[in-house]
């Protein structure tokens, strides 16, 4: 069978899918990953075999429409989900042209599509092939379909469509105690970490004798370079005479490590690094949660914007995390916050609940025998009629 999966314009996009992508190319499957020039380096860092579908990075989308024109940004929660589904909209239209081309000569019997990849709907209906959505992260992708709808009427209108249709399958990575209570039927994934890896130094594998606590804008360059956030989040970790490590892509990091002598600083595994924590502080990254509560760490967030926010959230309200909102994110408040998820044992025991959940919940290499069932129930349907 062949499958191709499509994901965004971030990193955390390619390692979402990484996971299941290789158990379906070890079951013996012919395996794509498509996504826009910029990502196209971390797929095949993922051992997948890669394509571009576009060429132009996630700004273009993000702060123009199609026209080219200035976009504002959003100032509220409700602006946000609407933002996100236009500029991912704008996304997968820029990149139908060249799945199309792809498919003249590699027909997919399958599309996984990432939570807000709207190409592969269209693709997969187009083609009539089944359409598979795999969950990025524990947030609530689905509530951004609309505004997408709305981006992409010109393309749903060519395939007779007014909105965009309901995947066939829809695989969550969601532990069960965090799903919403209107997230849509699913078939439950384990998440596994697929985090970009490099040399191993004794360090990131054992623990010092103070606290560590790991900090993080995510991979997201847009993210990375606000070098404020992480300077300020160091400093107001100071106090707990914790051990920081700073999480960042390293063209972010040396200056950092100028400014910051002796705090190490640059791009680490987090699969090996996160277990030795007792904290992650973050920017609301859906990934670097994940991977959080999968070696059973407690989380300090502090968004930075994006959608995650709510799902964030709820990993406060669980006891595993403590969200601070822009209003809040005061030095005291993130040394008050920091000092509670280090000496509280309940949100370690909240944060190792996660852990099993996510522990118990079908491995992808089991998740691949749905996709195989999904086009094989397809193509039986095909024959009869």
């Amino acid at each position: 069978m062949r499958i191709l999966f499509i994901a965004s314009g971030s990193p955390a996009t390619v390692f979402a899918l990484a996971p299941l992508a290789t158990a379906a190319r070890n079951a013996g499957h012919e395996v794509f990953m498509a996504s826009i020039e910029d990502m196209v380096p971390y797929i095949a860092g993922a051992g997948i075999p890669a394509l571009s579908i576009a060429p132009s990075s996630v700004r273009r989308f993000s702060r123009t429409d199609r026209a080219g024109n200035p976009i504002a940004l959003p100032e509220t929660p409700e602006q946000e989900l609407d933002f996100a589904g236009r500029w991912f909209g704008r996304m997968a239209a820029a990149c139908m042209d060249a799945l199309l081309e792809l498919t003249e000569v590699w027909r997919p019997d399958l599309v996984v599509g990432g939570s807000m990849s709207y190409a592969a709907p269209l693709l997969a209906t187009r083609l009539g092939v089944p359409y598979v959505r795999q969950a990025w992260d524990t947030g609530d992708a689905w509530r951004t379909d609309p505004s997408a709808s709305d981006e992409l009427q010109p393309e749903l209108k060519e395939l007779g469509l007014d909105r965009l249709p309901d995947p066939d399958l829809f695989v969550d990575i969601c532990p069960p105690s965090l799903r919403p209570h209107d997230a849509p039927p699913a078939q439950m994934m384990r998440w596994v970490p697929a985090n970009g890896q490099r040399k191993l130094e004794p360090w990131m594998y054992t623990r010092g004798a103070r606290p560590r606590v790991l900090i993080t804008s995510g991979s997201r360059l847009v993210f990375a370079k606000e070098t404020g956030f992480l300077r300020r989040l160091v400093a107001d970790m100071a106090a707990l005479n914790a051990e920081p490590v700073i999480a960042t892509l390293d063209e972010v990091a040396t200056g950092l490590r100028d400014e910051l002598p002796g705090v190490r600083a640059g791009w680490v595994p987090l699969d090996v690094v996160v277990p030795t924590c007792d904290l992650v502080v973050h920017h609301a990254g859906g990934v670097t949660a994940l991977t959080a509560m999968n070696a059973g760490v407690p989380q300090l967030i502090v968004p930075q914007g994006g959608n995650f926010i709510e799902a964030g959230q709820r990993i406060s309200d669980f006891g595993a995390a403590i969200t601070l909102m822009p209003d809040d994110n005061t030095p005291e408040a993130v040394e008050q916050a920091g000092r509670a998820l280090l000496t509280d044992p309940s949100y370690r025991e909240r944060a190792r609940l996660l852990s099993r959940e996510i522990a118990a919940l079908p491995p992808p290499a089991e998740v691949v025998g749905a996709l195989e069932r999904l086009a094989a129930t397809r193509t039986a349907g095909d024959v009869q009629h």
